[in-house]
């Protein structure tokens, strides 16, 4: 500790923020002592005074730094040199049987030197910062008092640990002090009114509705978003966002959500609740054997975790009832062939730039409103669910543009958050259904033909089958397929069949049979997957049946078997409906003009196109 001798070489240093994330949050306020004075960095300022402060430090003095301030300070600044030295109090204190907060040990130590500031905590500090930035000047001489006490505190605390761990950095002198030292505020700590705008990394404040999605699907869709609650005894906030105009409401039970969803036939549903588990895991109680083995959090929680966002994981006794209502919910959506999608308003908000509802109401309604959001909820009273409700719509806005990232983990659905700087990926992808006969591999097959990777269910079902060693044929294919469907669910079916193809930029499913196929392909891709379905009589189908395929069963039967029962209902959820009883040549101009249209909607140019 002879780095201490020197008490004016001794930097104490503290840092304010707009919330914990370092990976998206920023600083607001470097408060540091050091020398003879307190001195301030905000955001704008040159950043000279603190490198230089920092350089010629012998040691750094922080509480939890470590952490916290140092992990924001070197996201922030990259050239940042940090001293040789560096003291975290929060492992020192612990060390001479100080536990707990910075305020916390203060107490225990009788410190009482916030008197002006007392009610304010870190929450309240990020409120400062905003009221400070919508006009209220007060809030920002608040916040560095704020720090100020912070950063004295740590003095105090420091001499008290050296002197319970008895550490004197030199034998022949006294101990030093810290808390006696004069720490005037320099200058700079006064601080201007008006701080320089500054343009963050993410691009935050720049970002608004019509810049971000008015060329995109987005700009128009149709979208609800769900705060969902553990139990339907608890209503759970609600908003339909359809553009930027926001309707918002409170429903109690899965059925009148389901009604209301099924009614307005949204592009997609984002709802605020885990909808899967962890890998591993079958099911959501504790008493699932594969507990102690896979734990209760999944990969998107994890690394929300090491993005410094706080998310509770999804099997937490507390947690299991909203996970388990949410997964009911979400089947019973993609049974109706409408995409589901899980978002988590908080991590949203946090990158958005908006405060969250624990920073206040307002101040989310207000930065919801800022960022292009319209709707009677700014005029009205609305609870903090229903602007949950708005953002977690609003991150189906960010996945019907492409502008988002998709966190999972083997076997788990993915968590969707906003990315602002996401380049649109350039998959492309075309799902065909029809009934038997009505033409659609005829389709597929075209487009293969144009550049397009071929894929469809059947070869998935070909190769279970053969792996029990039996002949694929058009009997076994319908057993097996309805086996598959029963047992392991469609779902998995579509993931095999999304595995097949790796990572082509242009695909066609062949085979849709089921909404559920829908809904997953459109979760998979969003507005980059257009569903097309055709459709012929009977007995013209049955023409060509006898003529092309034949086989070990008739056409009535094989129209009939269960895996075909839900077929018709798809129509109702494709792009174009089809028809398909002239000429192959009619049918393949009206294929080409449909996947054009679609392809320059999605902002591209098929490849067949120049062919």
């Amino acid at each position: 500790m002879d780095v201490l001798e020197d008490p004016a070489r001794v930097l104490f240093l503290d840092v304010e923020t707009t919330g914990l994330s370092w990976y998206y949050d920023e600083i607001t306020v470097v408060g540091w002592a050091y020398g003879a004075s307190y001195n301030v960095h905000l955001p704008g300022d040159n950043p000279r005074p603190l490198f230089e402060a920092l350089q010629s430090a012998t040691a750094l003095v922080t509480f939890n730094g470590t952490l916290f301030d140092l992990r924001f300070l070197r996201q922030t600044f990259s050239d940042l040199a940090i001293p040789p030295v560096h003291i975290d109090l929060r492992y020192l204190a612990k060390r001479a049987g100080l536990t707990g907060g910075q305020k916390a040990i203060e107490n225990i130590l009788g410190i009482s030197a916030r008197s002006n500031v007392k009610d304010v905590d870190g929450a309240e500090a990020v409120l400062l910062w905003h009221r400070f930035l919508r006009g209220d000047e007060s809030s920002l001489r608040r916040l560095i008092e704020y720090n100020r006490c912070d950063v004295l505190g740590m003095c105090r605390i420091l001499d008290e640990v050296l002197d319970r761990l008895d550490i004197h950095p030199d034998l022949l002198f006294s101990r030093p002090r810290f808390a006696g030292r004069s720490y005037a505020p320099a200058e700079s700590a006064a601080r201007p009114s008006f701080v320089p705008p500054r343009r963050s990394k993410h691009k935050k404040r720049s970002n608004k509705f019509r810049e971000m999605f008015a060329r995109t699907a987005a700009g128009t869709a149709k979208i609800v978003g769900i705060d969902l609650t553990g139990s339907e005894a608890r209503p759970s906030g609600w908003c339909l966002l359809k553009g930027a105009e926001a309707t918002t409401d409170m429903i109690s039970t899965d059925a009148d959500m389901l009604s209301r969803i099924a009614a307005e036939r949204p592009d997609v549903v984002s709802i605020d609740s885990p909808l899967s588990i962890p890998y591993g895991r079958t099911r959501v109680s504790d008493d699932d054997p594969g507990r102690d083995e896979f734990g209760i959090m999944r990969r998107c929680e994890r690394e929300l975790k090491r993005r410094g966002i706080n998310v509770y994981p999804c099997l937490l006794p507390s947690m299991q009832g909203l996970t388990r209502r949410g997964m009911r919910l979400a089947e019973q959506l993609r049974a109706m062939g409408i995409p589901v999608i899980e978002s988590y308003p908080g991590a949203a908000q946090d990158i958005m730039g908006i405060p969250r509802k624990g920073a206040g109401e307002q101040f989310l309604k207000q930065g919801l409103a800022d960022f292009g959001i319209k709707g009677q909820f700014l005029k009205e009273d609305v609870c903090h669910d229903e602007l949950d409700a708005i953002t977690s719509a609003l991150v189906g806005s960010f996945f019907l543009a492409g502008k988002y990232e998709a966190l999972s983990g083997p076997t788990e659905g993915a968590l969707i958050i906003p990315d602002l700087q996401a380049k649109r990926p350039a998959r492309f992808v075309v799902g065909i259904s029809g009934r038997i006969c009505a033409g659609k591999t005829t389709a597929a097959r075209m487009l293969e033909q144009r550049g397009f990777t071929y894929t469809r269910f059947s070869m998935v079902i070909d190769e279970e089958i053969l792996a029990r060693g039996e002949v694929p044929n058009r009997r076994k294919r319908q057993e097996v397929g309805d086996e598959i469907h029963r047992t392991k669910g469609q779902r998995w079916l579509c993931e095999k069949v999304v595995e097949r193809v790796g990572d082509r930029e242009l695909i066609v499913v062949d085979g849709l049979r089921f909404p559920e196929d829908q809904a997953f392909f459109a979760e998979q891709f969003g507005t980059r997957f257009v569903h097309l379905h055709i459709v012929a009589p009977a007995p013209l189908r049955a023409a060509r049946y006898g003529e092309s395929v034949g086989g070990d069963i008739s056409f009535e039967e094989a129209d009939r078997q269960s895996v075909e029962g839900e077929i018709d209902e798809l129509a109702g959820l494709a792009s174009l409906v089809l028809t398909n009883v002239s000429t192959l040549d009619a049918m393949q101009n009206a294929l080409y003009n449909f996947i054009a249209s679609a392809g320059q909607k999605d902002g591209r140019q098929c490849r067949f196109q120049s062919s």
